[in-house]
């Protein structure tokens, strides 16, 4: 293993908010708590008052609005000295461009058209004026301004550059005259002639494919890189299934990088039919994924699979429909097709070879089912070809009448792997789908949202411990280096509100019977929406009226049902915000949530401390998200982007590093601080501990409850063991642990429970004795 790839990192999100400065102050609680390496979010200088990053306008320099160059310097400065690493996170794939002027390449596109020197940076077709999709309607045409020197056209705060030698006349006058065309919003989806980061218009598609184009906006990252490789670990790729190439992209990244550091791609691979996971292209010089996998892995053990039938006839009853999860993603990814990305679908309709007869509308037709079929995000042929072959047969048995022009768009990509069309299909295909399942079908098929996470399987209820343990071993024999997760700044949820809403699984009645009084109670436009605001509201609890009402907006027009971006209804909008007060005003509605939360918390909090330490202590190299040290109840973004109480952890890690042991029953989540800071610091001193995976199996009536795994060292002698307790409501119903056991390896003696401090007992310890004070346990034999 490469001396570059960290022992684990430690995500923080960056921000005016949260800059360079203040990401130095917390490297040493970040030593302390023992992180391998800090994981950044983008620091490449994004849209004026960014709060993410994502939308980067300057790929030439550092953020200035987290303190700039120095100050970037000043934190790789620290973190050498507290011996830790940093990991980048870098944006190819597009650039926001929703303020002109603040993006150098995207002005002089506007500017000079094909003339400018960026011409080939983005991918958009300059044989016609570049649409862009910003008026409030058409005739707002009428409100352009013209800038007193006539470099500029205005359309209130909005401003645009003049051609040389075009700005005479009037306003309308001039704008004819320019290599765009400021239209309105609603033409972008349809006529947009720019390649778009998914259906956000305001970040445009890069050509990083064109090695000129890459070397000028990878040219800062990756001096960063070479100026301190002892420090920068690599870099983490965001959206690489959005790039025209992006195995020959990664090739060209390592070359550059060399073969010492550590690259990974935020690819989502999707479960295959037979229950495997979708492996990274052999073909990929990467290290692995960012571990959306393995997050679906560890979740899913504390899912009870015997609740999956109650819990299907809830939600069929609330919804008074029953709908399998396929039938809702095509649905879903057929409205992508036909109303976001319709701009696309032409695109790719435009090279499908012709043939005499053809009809321009049928021709879009069968590109769009094709798209939906898939089963992937996308295929990179030549690799990758049974999956277009699964999305042409699906396509075609759905709908034989477009069978012969589906299947002529197959031929005509295996007969040209690397040519525009089959490059089009697959860009577009990972858009659609990421669009129609993640961000429609996941707000919208709502029996269990702990499920609905992105990489997640919502139609498999649960995941046995037996599956558990093959995933486990695959990816410490195949990608060892891979990152793990449990939460990210992508996630639906947080992993402790899945945690919480797990134990639902196993209290399916009295779930359901919840379920039904407080929806009768106070009703919301959509029955589908009622299911997944309840979950909301017991997974999260306690929320703030602002942030529901933030996540039920957001929620109701990613579900596109009853409202949308787009299309909204503003007496539903109205309702929908007006919900969150209402409920949280009912003192009756308000004690039955509290009741019910306290009913199970001690349940969702042993979930949540078992999620976290066979996470941390499994195969891949564990990222621990902001925040999540300590129990941390979060809903999609910007929810998980809230300000982190930093002061309050570093307190709670001191008094434990006094010696402190938390009560096993803890609300503030200083249990879930221990594991987590004892498994962190075990991997970072001790790594030859966290090589290898053999799963370990308990004898006794609570078996089953018990889920554990031995690493380092050979088979039969490894030298540390993770134990966990899974579906911990059965578990006490059936009267604890009784005479349960879990053998050790080698029959060895000599191990301490790292959490507690605490000697083992004997070589087989009695689970109800090793798990008395906490629902996990870490224990290693003497070096």
């Amino acid at each position: 293993m490469s001396t570059r790839i960290p022992s684990s990192t430690y995500r923080l999100q960056l921000s005016p908010e949260q800059d360079f400065a203040s990401a130095t102050d917390l490297v040493g609680y970040l030593g302390d708590l023992g992180a391998g390496a800090l994981y950044c979010s983008p620091l490449l200088q994004p849209s004026p008052g960014s709060m993410h990053g994502y939308d980067v306008v300057d790929p030439t320099k550092v953020n200035d609005e987290l303190g700039g160059e120095q100050a970037r310097v000043a934190l790789i400065g620290a973190l050498r000295e507290a011996g830790l690493k940093a990991l980048i996170d870098l944006v190819p794939n597009h650039m926001g461009v929703a303020v002109p002027e603040a993006n150098p390449s995207w002005w002089s596109l506007l500017q000079l058209g094909p003339e400018s020197p960026y011409a080939s940076w983005y991918d958009v077709d300059l044989s016609v004026p570049v649409l862009i999709p910003v008026l409030g309607s058409p005739e707002d045409v009428e409100k352009l301004e013209l800038s007193d020197d006539g470099t500029e056209l205005r359309y209130f705060e909005h401003r645009y550059p003049v051609a040389p030698g075009t700005g005479e006349g009037s306003p309308q006058e001039v704008h004819e005259r320019q290599h765009y065309r400021l239209v309105h919003w609603r033409r972008g989806n349809a006529e947009l002639t720019y390649r778009r980061f998914f259906d956000v218009s305001d970040l445009a598609a890069v050509r990083v494919d064109d090695p000129a184009v890459f070397d000028a906006t990878h040219a800062e990252v990756l001096r960063w890189v070479g100026a301190d490789p002892d420090v920068v670990s690599g870099l983490r790729i965001d959206h690489p299934d959005g790039l025209t190439a992006p195995g020959a992209y990664l090739r060209r990244l390592r070359e550059r990088l060399g073969d010492d550091a550590w690259l990974l791609v935020e690819k989502i691979t999707s479960l295959r039919a037979d229950g495997a996971t979708e492996a990274l292209p052999a073909s990929w010089p990467a290290d692995g994924t960012t571990g959306y996998d393995a997050l679906r892995e560890v979740c899913g053990l504390f899912v009870d699979p015997r609740g999956e039938s109650l819990v299907e006839q809830i939600a069929a009853e609330h919804t008074g429909a029953r709908q399998r999860l396929s039938v809702a993603e095509h649905t879903a990814k057929r409205l992508v097709t036909d109303e976001i990305l319709v701009a696309e679908v032409r695109r790719i309709a435009a090279l499908v070879p012709a043939e005499d007869g053809d009809d321009e509308a049928t021709v879009r037709d069968a590109v769009a089912e094709l798209l939906a079929a898939y089963p992937v995000y996308r295929s990179y042929l030549p690799e990758g070809r049974a999956d277009l072959e699964r999305a042409v047969d699906t396509a075609s048995t759905a709908r034989p009448e477009l069978a012969p022009v589906v299947r002529r768009i197959r031929a005509a990509m295996i007969a040209d792997p690397d040519g525009p069309l089959t490059l089009r299909v697959e860009q577009t295909s990972g858009m659609v789908t990421a669009k129609g399942v993640e961000d429609t079908t996941f707000y919208r098929w709502n029996r269990f949202v702990a499920l609905n996470e992105v990489g997640g399987a919502p139609d498999r209820f649960g995941v046995s411990p037996a599956e558990f343990h093959v995933a486990a071993a695959h990816r410490a024999a195949a990608t060892p280096v891979a990152m793990t997760t449990l939460s990210t700044h992508d996630t639906k949820r947080s992993e402790d509100v899945r945690a919480r809403l797990a134990v639902l699984s196993e209290l399916t009645a009295e779930w359901g019977a919840l379920l039904r009084t407080l929806s009768a109670r106070h009703p919301l436009p959509s029955p589908s929406l009622e299911l997944l605001a309840w979950q909301s509201v017991i997974g999260a609890w306690p929320l703030t009226e602002d942030r529901l009402g933030g996540y039920l907006t957001k929620a109701s027009k990613e579900a596109k049902l009853v409202t949308a971006h787009v299309d909204a209804n503003a007496e539903v909008d109205e309702q929908i915000a007006a919900w969150p007060a209402q409920v949280l005003s009912e003192a009756d509605t308000v004690a039955e949530i509290e009741a019910f939360v306290a009913g199970i918390d001690a349940h969702a909090r042993s979930n949540s401390l078992g999620q976290k330490l066979l996470q941390i202590a499994g195969p891949g190299v564990p990222d621990v998200y902001q925040g999540t040290e300590l129990f941390e109840y979060s809903l999609v973004d910007p929810d998980n982007r809230r300000p982190v109480e930093f002061a309050r952890r570093r307190e709670l890690l001191g008094r434990i590093d006094g010696g402190w042991l938390p009560p096993g029953d803890d609300p503030d989540g200083a249990t879930k601080l221990l594991v987590t800071a004892a498994a962190l610091r075990l991997r970072r001193f001790r790594p030859e501990l966290f090589e290898g995976y053999a799963p370990l199996i308990a004898a006794g009536p609570a078996a089953d409850h018990a889920v554990a795994f031995a690493r380092g060292g050979p088979a039969g002698r490894e030298r540390l063991v993770v134990v966990a307790t899974r579906l911990p409501v059965g578990l006490e119903a059936a009267g604890g642990w009784a005479d349960t056991v879990l053998p050790l390896p080698a029959g060895a003696s000599d191990w301490t429970d790292m959490v507690t401090g605490e000697a083992v007992d004997g070589s087989a310890p009695a689970l109800s004795e090793l798990l008395a004070r906490y629902p996990v346990a870490l224990l290693v034999r003497p070096a």
